[in-house]
């Protein structure tokens, strides 16, 4: 027994809650509520509303970020259902790929190396080695790059942590060993884990039709007949080719290594350099001894091959690690093992895909050496030392241009004016001194020779100043390219951005260059290595080609895309988006139709599976496997059957049955296009942008796609979600601890943007507090309905009730339509329960009417419906005894919000705030009586009259202030003549008084800003000279409350303009004279009865 009270009576609460969730969805489950079927016709606007999700990942348990984003799908299904609209939201299982095969894989390599169960070295030993990766890939893992990119975890890597074996990471998941050894099959994971995930999502109470689920791969006949025939469909569209790319590939996979293959470098694409041959002049030193007989090069990665003919020396870091790597049979390239790593699979290695190093070098041995450069007007450069080179981008050996490199400026500089730095280096003065800086680039504002200038004029002192180098890089790199002009050279007078490409291409052909790629970022597979580029030979989907690209634009530009942000990361995708790779050799899912050598990877085939939804249950008779007996067998599945249903196309010759390929027909027709897909926001670089390219291709216009809502990851209290720390937490844990609904309302206050959410326990916890103790009181309210205040609504606490009311209901449907379902738990939960409890306190002796509190009930239960389906189901049919179900109970009817009475109540609120505050400040503030002065009875003494004195027109000073501002204010576009302009108004208006102006014009600038201010949130009539009710009719209604609020016994309600008013005041009229009311600024003065009845 608990031993705390308070854990207790939460755990009781969750309790009740998880009783109501298994009781809820046993009654859905038994009236199939979630079952879509299409209408008879094609539905009309709003009729229906078909969305989906990006199938999950099923190597693994569903946790909170998934239901994160999938709540967005969830709440806003719900909402379109509620309203009356037939919903479809089915979801699937992804299998595709990689992840599960390497981590089967995985598992089948611990056993053979340490047994069943197997026994892992200590922490000691198994610090010391890397399971996971290959040994020789390993060797030539490189670093980040610092300054361009920082490495983050992934959210595959966050899911595993710190743990080093897959045997561990399944134990995570509570399983046996004899349990985890089955996992070996990789098939095995298909059949485990999507029940697990459908049980969970079961649980959360998702609205979703379970016959139309499945599971990807060629485990699926089906979904796999449906993938051929879209790939099919490509292919003889001239979609997919074969072709020579350079490709994120993974060694130790032996493929091309894709966003869903990685587990970190999701995004990273190849970067092109052209590798500079620097020709190593013989005789040969010593350690290039056996080198004799070879052409041997330094090779040099740039970006910038424009710039060679201003080469002065090339850069090698004394301390880095070289090698001279076989290109061929005759020619030798010095660089690093990584670049060469690269270059092996890039067809420049004399042993494909196997580096041969003849020797192995440091950059001390580099030094001096005299190399002949393309394009450089020095005929001899050398190889000089810079400390500050980077081994894991490029090729290890810089090319340096002082004139256009800042970074070479500095260094060269260092080199020609410290002796000591060449005496350390054993660099002669030769190789240095003779070498002047060499003109070839005139660009605006840094004349022709830039790094010097750019440096001289952000004072950079040494070549360690790394960030005002960089500072110096971004003035100059960019404008250089796209302003500058050569001066030198056979394209000399031409811009850059012109002679650039042509410079490479003379380069090339002149065979004094390369191309060569590698990842612009690192990049890490699934199975451990670090990925380099490979020029592979395979099939791509052609992203990118022009007529496609311009219907995807198209497709995007009359979608809603629900925020700016969103839909500037798809401009920018279709902008950089190209040829992209669709087989993979290893992994699961389906063959390439006509390549069975090759698989369709993880990308490729869930681009336009949304349709399949529409006709999945007719297929797979309610079997995600499709391994049930139907209608219908796979081979059936033609090509032209698929066009039949998908593409408008004509009636195949089949056995199937006519009125089965007629109903497939019309489920597809009905539900098409989709209404949304949301998606967190990593997917629009590759997922997304792919849908919107498949649908443009394969359907016709007007089953496009109608809208995509993203959205960003979610923490977990504060801080990233991982497991490695502990900061975790599965979707099943979620709900057992705080049950569905709880989970959900957290889910809905974590956030709806772009940035990353946060889902904080605690608001869950109150979550379930608040949902039990409605639940209580709404019993208590039914059982109490007979000693309530029958009839209309008649007092202003009922008129304000029910107005608060209906702006819920419109603003909550206005939050919900925008798919912000953090603003609509506000409107539609929290601010309506503040509303409630307000009118409980406003209504005193009258009590609360019964027919508004049970409208509010109804409402309330209506609004948060899609959140809290659960709890709002058995509130409507246990407490409130309605008919029917609470998720297709119709969005509630509302009257036209009264914006006018909200702003009087919110005045009378703050009235009675305001007034409280006088009364404490007069009540503590009397003076000491005076030395022999009788103090009337404490009785008698007590504050209980009060005077309320309002003035509801501006006056005086701020009246003028009003005026000018209502002659500068344009109503249209809610904004104001330039201050100066108005100044000169004001003070036209006191140019007789001109005293008097300077007096008030250290009060009008701030009245003023205030006034600015208002108007341009609420509009002209911030500027009008009276509030848009009566401050005294507002009060007067609620003399009641007052007195209850401030334990006054009588208040009157006096025009601060009326004379006779004034003069029961008394003595305290210097409080009004002190600080005179104002529109919705009422003062109030306080005295004793006996006071108040000796002055009256």
């Amino acid at each position: 027994m608990s031993s705390n009270p308070d854990a207790g009576k939460s755990r009781a609460r969750r309790d009740r809650l998880l009783k109501i969730q298994s009781d809820v969805q046993k009654c859905w489950e038994e009236s199939k509520v979630f079952h879509s079927e299409p209408g008879s016709k094609l539905p009309d606007p709003g009729e229906k509303f078909f969305g989906n999700f990006p199938y999950p990942y099923m190597n693994g348990l569903l946790h909170l970020g998934h239901a994160f984003s999938l709540s967005k799908l969830e709440f806003g299904a719900a909402y379109h259902r509620l309203r009356g609209s037939n919903v479809l939201m089915p979801f699937a299982f992804h299998c595709t790929g990689m992840p599960i095969k390497a981590s089967a894989d995985k598992l089948a390599r611990e056993i053979q190396q340490y047994g069943n169960p197997p026994v892992f070295p200590t922490s000691e030993d198994a610090s010391s080695a890397e399971v996971v990766a290959d040994d020789s890939v390993a060797e030539e893992a490189a670093a980040v790059a610092p300054g361009k990119y920082k490495s983050k975890k992934s959210k595959a890597a966050a899911k595993t942590g710190m743990q080093k074996f897959q045997w561990e990471i399944m134990r995570g998941f509570d399983l046996s060993d004899e349990e985890i050894a089955k996992f070996q099959d990789p098939y095995h994971w298909l059949t485990y884990f999507p029940p697990l995930a459908k049980k969970d999502l079961k649980a959360f109470g998702l609205g979703c039709d379970w016959r139309r689920s499945f599971i990807t791969t060629d485990m699926n006949p089906f979904y796999d007949a449906f993938v051929r025939w879209q790939m099919r469909k490509l292919k003889k569209m001239g979609k997919v080719v074969k072709a020579m790319r350079y490709t994120i590939y993974s060694p130790l996979d032996g493929q091309p290594c894709a966003d869903h293959d990685r587990a970190t470098g999701e995004g990273v694409l190849p970067q092109e350099y052209v590798l500079i041959k620097l020709e190593v002049i013989p005789p040969f030193p010593p350690k290039l001894k056996v080198l004799e007989g070879k052409n041997v090069y330094l090779a040099a990665a740039t970006l910038r091959p424009e710039t060679m003919y201003g080469q002065t020396n090339c850069w090698v870091l004394p301390d880095g690690n070289y090698g001279a790597f076989e290109v061929n049979n005759t020619d030798v390239f010095i660089l690093t093992a990584r670049s060469a790593l690269n270059l092996a699979y890039q067809n420049l290695s004399r042993v494909p895909e196997k580096p041969t190093c003849l020797a192995a070098l440091s950059g001390n041995d580099l030094i001096g050496l005299p190399l002949k450069s393309p394009l450089s007007f020095n005929k001899i450069i050398y190889a000089l030392p810079m400390l500050t080179i980077l081994t894991d981008k490029g090729t290890g050996i810089v090319t340096s241009v002082p004139s256009d490199s800042p970074d070479d400026f500095m260094a060269l500089q260092a080199l020609v004016t410290k002796s000591a730095l060449r005496a350390k280096f054993g660099v002669k003065d030769e190789w240095v001194l003779p070498f002047k800086i060499i003109p070839i680039i005139s660009i605006p504002g840094f004349g022709d020779k830039s790094a010097e200038k750019v440096c001289a004029d952000l004072m950079i002192k040494s070549q360690n100043d790394k960030e005002k180098l960089a500072e110096a890089k971004r003035m100059t790199y960019l404008k250089g390219f796209t302003d500058g002009v050569m001066i030198v050279g056979e394209y000399n007078g031409r811009k850059v951005q012109d002679a650039k490409p042509l410079i490479k291409k003379k380069l090339l052909e002149e065979g004094s260059a390369v191309l060569y790629s590698e990842p612009e970022k690192k990049v890490m597979s699934r199975s451990g290595d670090e990925c380099i580029v490979a020029l592979t030979d395979q099939w791509y989907i052609t992203y990118g080609e022009t007529e496609w690209k311009e219907k995807a634009a198209k497709c995007l530009k009359n979608m809603n895309t629900f925020s700016a942000e969103t839909r500037n990361g798809f401009e920018h995708t279709l902008g950089w988006l190209d040829q992209w790779a669709c087989s993979r050799s290893f992994g699961l899912g389906t063959r390439i139709p006509w390549d069975e050598q090759f698989l369709v990877e993880s990308l490729s085939d869930s681009t336009l599976y949304m349709a399949y939804y529409t006709i999945a249950h007719l297929l797979q008779n309610g079997d995600m496997y499709g391994k049930e007996i139907s209608s219908v067998r796979p081979e059936q599945m033609t090509d032209e059957v698929w066009d039949y249903v998908f593409c408008d196309g004509p009636e195949p010759k089949s056995d199937i049955p006519p009125a089965l390929l007629s109903r497939m027909k019309q489920e597809f027709q009905y539900w098409y296009p989709l209404d949304i897909r949301v998606s967190g926001k990593e997917l629009i670089q590759n997922h997304l942008t792919f849908s919107i390219y498949n649908h443009t291709a394969l359907l016709p216009e007007h089953h496009w796609p109608r809208g995509f809502r993203c959205n960003g990851h979610l923490m977990l209290n504060s801080e990233k979600m991982s497991k490695s720390t502990g900061n975790f937490q599965t979707l099943a844990q979620a709900i057992e601890e705080f049950s569905s609904d709880a989970t959900r309302f957290a889910l809905a206050d974590a956030g709806d943007g772009m940035d990353d959410a946060n889902f904080v326990s605690e608001t869950a916890k109150s979550a379930i507090l608040r949902l039990t103790k409605e639940i209580t009181w709404m019993e208590e309210v039914i059982d109490s309905q007979s000693s309530m205040r029958a009839g209309p609504p008649s007092t202003y606490a009922d008129r304000v009730f029910a107005n608060e009311i209906n702006i819920a209901v419109k603003e909550t449907e206005k939050s919900y339509n925008a798919f912000m379902f953090r603003d609509a738990l506000k409107s539609g939960f929290y601010d309506l329960q503040l509303a409630r409890d307000e009118y409980r306190l406003s209504c005193g002796a009258a009590g609360m009417n019964r027919g508004l509190l049970g409208r509010f009930m109804e409402v309330q239960t209506r609004l948060i419906t899609p959140i809290c389906p659960h709890y709002a189901e058995h509130v409507w049919r246990n407490i409130l005894k309605k008919e029917g179900f609470a998720i297709k109970a119709g969005w509630p009817i509302a009257g036209t919000p009264d914006p006018t009475l909200r702003i009087a109540n919110k005045y009378l609120q703050d009235s009675i705030v305001l007034i409280r505050k006088l009364l404490q400040k007069q009540g503590s503030g009397s003076k000491k009586p005076k030395k022999g002065t009788v103090l009337p009875p404490p009785a008698e003494n007590r504050l209980t009259v009060g005077l309320i004195y309002v003035n509801e027109h501006y006056d005086g000073w701020k009246e003028q202030c009003l005026r000018v501002l209502q002659s500068n204010y344009d109503t249209q576009t809610r904004t104001f003549a330039p201050d100066e302009d108005i100044n000169e108004a004001l003070s036209n208006c006191f140019i007789e008084h001109e005293a008097d102006f300077k007096q008030f014009q250290k009060l009008c600038m701030p009245f003023l800003k205030f006034k600015k201010d208002e108007a341009r949130t609420v509009g002209p009539e911030a500027l009008d000279l009276k509030l848009p009710f009566g401050e005294m009719d507002v009060l007067e209604e609620n003399l009641e409350l007052i007195k209850r609020q401030l334990g006054l016994e009588h208040v009157e309600v006096l025009s601060a303009l009326d004379g006779a008013a004034l003069a029961l005041a008394g003595p305290h009229v210097s409080v009004l004279n002190k600080n005179p009311p104002s529109p919705g600024e009422p003062v109030a003065i306080f005295m004793s009865r006996q006071e108040f009845g000796g002055q009256n």
